[in-house]
């Protein structure tokens, strides 16, 4: 089967250095950019864990990770044409 992304579904993956074929399924997709997220918001826990973020300032970074990922708020069939 094949499939055709949106454009800003391209862009957006792009961004984050996802580039999947037409046979690749958006399922699989979003469980790389779902992991490529988790790994982010991992880091940034670490990074408070070791005192590099105030904690005060600790949900603003979480919400700076959070809007770089829109896609993953998106319902899959939104995804494809």
């Amino acid at each position: 089967m094949t499939y055709c992304y949106k454009r800003e579904v391209l862009e957006q993956l792009a961004s984050h250095g996802v580039r999947p074929t037409p046979a690749t399924p958006p399922e699989k997709v979003h469980e790389l950019l779902n992991d490529l997220y988790r790994y982010e918001l991992r880091r940034l826990r670490d990074r408070l864990l070791r005192r590099e973020i105030a904690k005060p300032d600790y949900y603003a970074h979480v919400l700076a990770v959070r809007r770089r990922y829109p896609l993953l708020s998106r319902k899959l069939w939104e995804w494809t044409e």
